[in-house]
């Protein structure tokens, strides 16, 4: 029984895993229009910052002098979506428009690797095991909401525009599959910093590809309500 139950731990943490390589690939398109046209042109590095940080809280919080036992599966996701995120950064700043813009996604990123320092170094200086588990797991669930949630403008300029073009569909596939792996490998752990801010993903992941539905069947009927973004 517990052999099962490892591997059934073990599955559901690897097909997170997986799943959620495809939305770090997303940005790829992109980056290698950026690299054609030698230019950041329209493109905020805001979204990449801020997944960088939570990918880094989170694999804190993965990793066994954080949770009790280590979660190896959360901590290979994070660890791999922060080497992503740095890529797409390292790009950005690259091909920055001006020096201003270039200044401030520095400047940004510092503030960033300050913040988490601060986060790192305080669970470790001043807080035992279970305590520490405690502080990082509310401090990498509440990213993980606010990422989760992030989608939410979009998901109403979609109903706005009545135009799934906004909201690719295996963006949000991918959104509610991984999701849906990670909150069972938080059940399965018993671990409800894992599985809260996965469910609440689980949900609006599926609301996204019910909204794909039934608005590209609509969109398809006839031409567009709203022109395309640039």
């Amino acid at each position: 029984m517990s052999s099962l139950y490892d591997v059934s731990c073990f599955a559901a943490g690897l097909a997170g895993n997986i799943f959620a390589l495809a939305l770090f690939l997303s940005p790829v398109p992109t980056f290698k229009r950026v690299v054609k046209a030698k230019s950041t042109e329209r493109f905020d590095g805001l979204p990449y910052l801020l997944s960088l940080l939570n990918c880094c809280i989170c694999l804190w919080y993965g990793l066994p002098w954080v949770s009790d036992g280590g979660r190896a599966l959360v901590a290979t996701v994070n660890g791999t979506g922060a080497l992503f995120q740095l890529a797409y950064i390292s790009l950005f700043v690259f091909y920055a428009d001006s020096r201003r813009t270039r200044l401030k996604i520095v400047g940004l990123l510092v503030l960033e690797a300050f913040v988490f320092a601060v986060i790192a170094h305080a669970s470790i200086a001043f807080l035992d095991q279970p305590a520490r588990q405690l502080f990082v797991g509310i401090v990498s669930m509440a990213s993980l909401i606010s990422m989760f949630a992030s989608p939410l403008a979009v998901m109403g300029l979609v109903i706005r525009t009545e135009c799934v073009e906004f909201m690719p569909f295996y963006l949000s596939l991918s959104t509610f599959l991984m999701s849906a792996s990670f909150a069972m490998y938080g059940l399965l752990l018993r671990d409800f910093f894992i599985y809260l801010p996965n469910v609440i993903g689980v949900i609006l992941g599926a609301m996204q590809l019910v909204l794909d539905a039934y608005y590209s069947r609509k969109w398809k009927g006839g031409e567009p309500s709203a022109p395309l973004l640039a």
